[in-house]
């Protein structure tokens, strides 16, 4: 008992950055909605819908980030394909969406989606059954990407597939899903996707309310992920985790079936990115094909890099910073953004291998041992 005590104590006692993270992040939870629901907008300290929005979005895709970085920093596997089960779980969130539509779509069918109407279907695929049931498509955002990270990694991790062939492989694997989605018979939208959305549980989406809960719940989901997380890696699992990453056949020679860790954490990354795509998808209003773009999987990595690969609160900083520079420079000056992104990762690899969290770590050292020369000095 009191083991257990102790352990819950200090599941975040050397994560100093981290505490700090969570606390600016349940906070906000609270504060950003309260600021756009409560306040009147002639108040200087209101905050728009549409910024909420967008930074909802922004902790939607932290929360992508901190699926990577977990397998990526913690086991050392480079998943080039994240964004597959990231918009496996958009896509499971979309059909409950689509399904709460009803008769109030431009054809007034009350069983088929506007886009099946319109390419002359009949009847509502099997597979769309049971997505108008909130559970049902809560279940299908979990279990879709589970399945199949579980189904991929079983064949990649038992045939020992590593390093460069595993990312890419991965890589494969999205832009199979990019082709495939892509297709109007699929019965997922084709190249459009799937838009259009009125409600969710009843709610409408474009009420500031819906907006402010859907936020909210996009952070409270980003703090317990970074917790359970952080319990892992800091548990004799993540040991193990980072004796692989760092030795994967002296941990395989001392007697660990190396493969079977792998999976577990590639399989839950899968579902923690599910997860993301899920809330993603009603605060941006659509999903289609473009989400399994290898471009986008690519992207992720590099938020993870120059936020600080290792230190899962890097990640989700990495992914605030990178995203609010995208759409900033974007809008300004979007001719360059993309060679601006290169640059960044570049930088970050050759001078910063820790990224920005180390490079504040790396001040934070100097400035205490300057501190200690100083009183050293005086002493003397």
């Amino acid at each position: 008992m009191t083991t257990n005590k102790t352990s819950s104590r200090s599941l975040l006692a050397g994560d100093v950055g981290g505490k700090r993270l969570l606390i600016i992040l349940l906070l906000g939870s609270v504060i950003f909605p309260a600021f756009n629901l409560m306040l009147p907008e002639s108040s200087f300290f209101h905050i728009s819908t549409y910024t909420l929005t967008l930074v909802g979005k922004y902790l939607c895709l932290a929360l992508l980030a901190l699926s990577v970085d977990l397998i990526w920093g913690y086991c050392g596997i480079l998943s080039l394909g994240h964004g597959a089960f990231f918009g496996l779980g958009g896509y499971a969130m979309g059909m409950y969406l689509m399904r709460q539509i009803g008769d109030r779509g431009v054809y007034g069918n009350a069983e088929l989606p506007d886009f099946m109407v319109f390419l002359d279907w009949h009847e509502l695929p099997w597979f769309w059954l049971g997505f108008d049931n909130f559970g049902f498509a809560m279940i299908m955002v979990v279990l879709v990407p589970g399945v199949l990270a579980f189904v991929f990694g079983w064949l990649a991790f038992r045939s020992r597939v590593t390093g460069v062939y595993f990312s890419i492989i991965t890589q494969a694997l999205t832009y199979a899903l990019l082709l495939a989605f892509f297709r109007n018979d699929m019965g997922f939208g084709g190249n459009n996707g799937l838009t259009d959305f009125k409600e969710i549980l009843g709610f409408n989406l474009q009420s500031d309310v819906t907006r402010s809960v859907l936020f909210s719940c996009s952070a409270l989901a980003l703090i317990f992920c970074y917790l359970l997380c952080r319990w892992i890696v800091d548990s004799k699992l993540g040991r193990v985790l980072i004796g692989i990453r760092d030795a994967e056949s002296r941990t395989r020679f001392t007697g660990y079936k190396v493969e079977y860790f792998k999976l577990f954490v590639f399989v839950l990354s899968a579902v923690i990115a599910g997860v993301a795509g899920a809330l993603y998808v009603p605060q941006v209003g659509i999903i289609n094909p473009g989400e399994f773009g290898p471009l986008n999987s690519i992207e992720i990595v590099v938020w993870v890099a120059i936020g600080g690969r290792g230190t899962l609160y890097g990640a989700v900083i990495g992914a605030l910073l990178v995203n609010y520079a995208k759409t900033y420079f974007t809008g300004a000056m979007p001719e360059v953004w993309l060679f601006m992104l290169g640059g960044l990762f570049v930088v970050s690899t050759i001078y910063l291998p820790k990224g920005v969290v180390g490079l504040f770590q790396n001040l934070q050292a100097r400035k205490e041992n300057s501190k200690i020369g100083t009183i050293t000095g005086v002493g003397t």
